[in-house]
């Protein structure tokens, strides 16, 4: 018999045996399960990708394109789900034909570029990034989904803001984790 089928029964009959005990009382206690994003884990995730943009910078500062090639590849990992499927990501300076990046390949080429498949992509990550700070304007909590629209705002090493529209949703992903599912980046409008 289930151990804890088993306990539960026992918790169940020995009330009314008269007979409880603190260990049959301890698991009877309902068992919770609860996938929901909290907005915690959201703004957690997105300080992530921000931290992880920054190292992969200072990873092609210090080490040079192997090193953010390596460390863009992890990060990759950590932060997008494309582990479990394709990931809807439009990155900020992309062209037709590759301006989706629905794989892991097309992704690590944005951001650290070297790869003759995506001729255009010059390494958005590897710019001399110092900081990055996110700036949300909606934040929408639906259970294991939660979608993001706000902007986020990046100052070089001559302390050169640029500032671009993002859309994330976040995932939690089989393993537990909350990961980036869509990915939407553009400049701000500017009018003509």
């Amino acid at each position: 018999m289930n151990h804890r089928l088993a306990t539960t029964c026992s918790a169940l009959v020995l009330p009314l045996l008269g007979t409880t005990t603190g260990a049959a009382m301890a698991d009877s206690l309902p068992m919770r399960m609860n996938s929901n994003i909290t907005e915690q884990q959201v703004l957690n995730a997105q300080q992530g990708w921000c931290n992880g943009l920054l190292a992969i910078s200072k990873a092609y500062a210090t080490g040079g394109f192997a090193a953010a090639e390596i460390t863009a590849s992890r990060i990759l990992d950590q932060a997008y789900g494309y582990q479990y499927g394709a990931v809807a990501f439009k990155p900020t300076l992309t062209q037709h034909p590759q301006t989706f990046r629905g794989t892991k390949a097309g992704a690590l080429a944005y951001f650290v570029g070297g790869n003759p498949s995506y001729p255009n992509d010059k390494g958005f990550a590897i710019k001399p990034w110092q900081k990055c700070a996110i700036r949300n304007q909606v934040i929408q909590l639906h259970g294991d989904l939660a979608i993001t629209m706000g902007n986020v705002d990046l100052i070089d090493s001559s302390g050169k803001l640029t500032t671009v529209d993002k859309t994330w949703a976040f995932l939690r992903e089989p393993d537990g984790e909350v990961r980036i599912v869509l990915h939407h980046s553009s400049l701000p409008f500017t009018a003509k």
